[in-house]
């Protein structure tokens, strides 16, 4: 465990037990979350790769517009 993290549960532990829950409830949905995401990145690459490279080509063949904000 890193010192930073020690140093977190340290101050942590001296929450309300009800704190201290809502903490450790938060951090694992966070970790849980970050997981969720990592995997369903992990197989998109390429199509996202795909997808950069036809919206750059499409730029370069002129098919493409400055986005006007106020227009949304």
């Amino acid at each position: 465990m890193t010192q930073i993290l020690e140093k977190a549960f340290e101050e942590a532990s001296k929450l309300s037990k009800l704190e201290q829950n809502i903490l450790g409830r938060w951090l694992i949905d966070e970790i849980l979350s970050e997981r969720k995401w990592k995997e369903a990145f992990a197989g998109s690459e390429d199509v996202l790769d795909q997808l950069a490279e036809e919206a750059l080509a499409e730029h370069a063949q002129g098919k493409t517009k400055p986005l006007d904000i106020d227009s949304l």
